[in-house]
């Protein structure tokens, strides 16, 4: 019946085929096909494998599901690929750690789609306190024509439910530092919506960014991002985060880079159980004139209470654990204690923290905290966490 109904599914680009080459446990063909355009009526997916063609949109009020193991592949041909949920809309994906959603390339490039962008209606707090801005993916509505724009009043919005979701070679960039994309993108997305154990694998941008919003993210790996690992801006405030764990390997600029729009908000994220690792010879994205290697940058009055961190291997001359780029950051957020990072582990001789240049930082010591026993993410492994025989967790 599940089979008939998704043949049955209305949506505005599906074609499905069958073929007896790829079978299932119980030999029955797997489903491919096509995923294309805007969805207006409620869709599902059955376990099956299928390209993306162009940037996909699930329009409000439609909910777009799409069933464990299944593995959809952009194609490089189709100019914009990326998968968007617009405000009102629902993405559902709940694969399974021995059968996760895999969202992947034909190309296998960094940089080669747009990965999967929600917009919601949660508060943000934009440059100069604005409650709304226009999205920086550079994509644009099918229908106004005009560019996206995020923020609103509701904070408990649901986007819907992605869990086991790995994502791969996303972090498309249409106009390099003007309109970029990660492989996660959340603008203003709200609480209710449910974020864990997912992957970002080898995109060339960043792997999580959080625009404002109130959503919170558990069991999340980032591995060899080419950007930073973990973003966020306009004042994003999750409360309910767990499990962050980050792998730079190659390029990559900082394990977390985190900022409010130069807003001193009195409000932060909160994140515990924090893995930031950096492999020897990562270089940044911008080459040695970047001095973009630190662990943690705070900056614009960006701000946070994280603990039980464990940083290993940010060794570059200059880098440190924890940077405070700018002197108004200082001012507002370490001695307006609005910072607060407690037990942490550094590995490797890297020095603590340090301001930007001559920039004098001193935190309160109950403010930042060393320890020989911060345990760090605590994710258990599957297949959700192995690409091509790798296990991204060793």
């Amino acid at each position: 019946m599940k089979k008939l109904l998704f043949c049955l599914a209305a949506c505005s680009s599906l074609f499905v085929s069958c073929t007896s080459d790829d079978e299932n446990a119980n030999n029955a063909p797997i489903p491919t096909g096509e995923i294309s355009g805007d969805f207006s009526a409620n869709s599902s997916f059955v376990k099956g494998n299928y390209t993306l063609k162009g940037t996909v949109r699930v329009k409000s009020g439609v909910t777009l599901t799409i069933d464990a193991g299944s593995v959809i592949t952009a194609d490089v041909t189709d100019g914009v690929d990326a998968l968007v949920v617009e405000n009102g809309g629902k993405l559902i994906m709940i694969g399974t750690a021995a059968e996760p959603i895999v969202c992947t390339h034909l190309t296998k490039i960094p940089g080669s789609w747009g990965g999967i962008i929600i917009y919601g209606d949660a508060p943000i707090v934009g440059a100069n306190s604005v409650a709304s801005a226009t999205s920086e993916d550079g994509l644009t509505s099918s229908i106004t024509g005009t560019a996206y724009t995020y923020g609103g009043s509701n904070p408990t919005h649901n986007g819907g439910t992605l869990r086991y979701v790995r994502v791969e070679y996303a972090g498309k960039k249409i106009t390099d530092g003007t309109s970029e994309m990660n492989g996660f993108s959340f603008y203003s997305v709200g609480s209710g919506t449910v974020l864990e154990n997912l992957v970002s694998y080898k995109g060339a941008d960043d792997g999580f960014e959080f625009y404002g919003g109130t959503v919170s993210a558990s069991n999340l790996i980032s591995y060899g991002n080419s950007d930073d690992s973990f973003d966020w801006q306009d004042g994003w405030r999750g409360q309910l985060n767990s499990n962050w764990y980050a792998s730079q390997v190659g390029t990559g600029n900082f394990g977390m880079e985190i900022e409010t729009k130069s807003v001193n908000n009195d409000f932060w994220p909160v994140i515990s159980n924090i893995t930031l690792k950096r492999a020897a010879g990562t270089v940044t994205e911008g080459g040695t004139s970047a001095a973009e290697y630190d662990a943690i940058q705070f900056k614009k009055q960006g701000n946070g209470d994280f603990s039980n961190i464990v940083i290993s291997g940010y060794t570059t001359a200059g880098a440190t654990a924890v940077r405070i780029q700018d002197a108004a950051t200082n001012t507002g957020q370490v001695e307006g204690r609005k910072i607060k990072l407690s037990n942490v582990t550094i590995n490797d001789g890297t020095t603590p923290y340090a301001g930007s240049a001559s920039l004098q930082v001193v935190f309160n010591p109950a403010d930042f905290t060393l320890s020989n026993t911060a345990t760090g993410a605590s994710i258990t492994p599957g297949a959700w966490t192995i690409v091509e025989g790798i296990n991204l967790l060793n």
